[in-house]
């Protein structure tokens, strides 16, 4: 059913808006709030494909009888009618869609509905049993905002990830029998990092660090170099001899080529950063965690440590904006003469 959803264009209804158009309102709700530090909530309905047609004209009509001038109403790209309500909170979206559902013509157990929440405090204090959503049913507005990548994307990152494994094999074999040999511990390091709309996933590095390196973290935090909830050590006393070799050359980051070939990375995107430094993140900020984190991005090839936070969640949301085909083959050029040279920032 969601396959078929995803390919078939919802009908036309009158007042409501198109999903292409509704998706765009969300995006302008979402920076206007992260301008203001207010907040949105968004109500999504679902029910079957023979009562789709019906539950979108009672809607249309019942949104436009009783609801604000200021509420949107339209189709997400999933097929589902969603209703954004900006300046309310969860608990308001709750009674909204609670009022709206007993004004249905509709059987109460055919239709469903979850409530979304920005930022993603505003989902606090749920306890009401008036509403007929439970909290679980509260989810964060970063996951419904997330853009899939785009076709033309996904097939550069699988052939170049797998040209570059193949290419790097006979460096990567090397690389592995000289952290073996240089110290004790595993060849692959693995780090649980924040990727599309936040979800949580693991990256593979090959290890650069002796073991243990992660418990001094704490330790080494007031000698961050980058500003900011992002550790950036230029000369890291865990870093290990053949390490800052493998560092220096961005060799250690060849097999991150795997996550691209998961889908769980693309090769150029927002440089994924470990959750806890993730959520310490402004709202704004998290912007970034809309699209697929990459190998390499405008950051990288811009000065890396040299550049302020901000400017570089700056860099990383100016990229989002203009993601396009050329633009990702200039900064995959740009990137390999970095490493070439050195210049590359982890």
């Amino acid at each position: 059913m969601f396959l078929i959803r995803m390919f078939q264009k919802p009908r036309r209804v009158e007042h409501l808006m198109n999903d292409d158009d509704f998706h765009e309102a969300i995006d302008h709700e979402r920076m206007r709030v992260d301008r203001n530090g207010s907040r949105f909530s968004l109500v999504a309905f679902d029910c079957p494909p023979r009562e789709h047609d019906s539950l979108s004209r009672q809607l249309s009509r019942i949104c436009r009888q009783r609801l604000r001038n200021i509420d949107r109403v339209g189709f997400l790209s999933s097929g589902e009618v969603g209703l954004l309500l900006p300046e309310t909170d969860a608990v308001g979206a709750c009674k909204v869609a609670d009022d709206i559902k007993r004004s249905l013509s509709l059987k109460s157990d055919s239709l469903t509905q979850r409530i979304y929440a920005y930022p993603e405090k505003a989902n606090c204090g749920i306890s009401t049993s008036t509403v007929q959503l439970t909290p679980a049913a509260i989810q964060s507005a970063d996951q419904l905002l997330v853009e899939p990548l785009p076709l033309w994307k996904r097939a550069l990152d699988v052939v170049g990830a797998a040209a570059g494994l193949i290419a790097a094999t006979p460096i990567m074999i090397l690389a592995a029998i000289a952290i073996k040999l240089d110290s004790p511990g595993p060849i692959l390091f693995k780090q649980v990092r924040a990727g599309l709309g936040g979800r949580p996933f693991n990256i593979y590095k090959f290890r650069t660090m002796t073991v243990g390196a992660e418990e001094m973290k704490h330790a080494l935090r007031a000698n961050s170099e980058q500003d900011g909830p992002a550790f950036k050590i230029k000369n890291d006393p865990r870093v290990t001899r053949v390490g800052k070799y493998l560092r220096r050359t961005c060799i250690d980051e060849f097999p991150q080529f795997i996550n691209v070939l998961k889908g769980e990375m693309s090769l150029v995107g927002p440089r994924p950063l470990p959750c806890e430094e993730s959520a310490e993140c402004e709202d704004w900020q998290r912007r970034r965690l809309t699209v697929t984190p990459g190998l390499t991005c405008i950051w990288q090839v811009s000065g890396g440590m040299k550049i302020p936070f901000v400017e570089w969640m700056r860099m990383d949301i100016r990229y989002i904006r203009s993601r396009r085909l050329l633009h990702d083959l200039q900064l995959l050029w740009a990137t390999l003469v970095a490493v070439v040279f050195h210049r590359a920032s982890h």
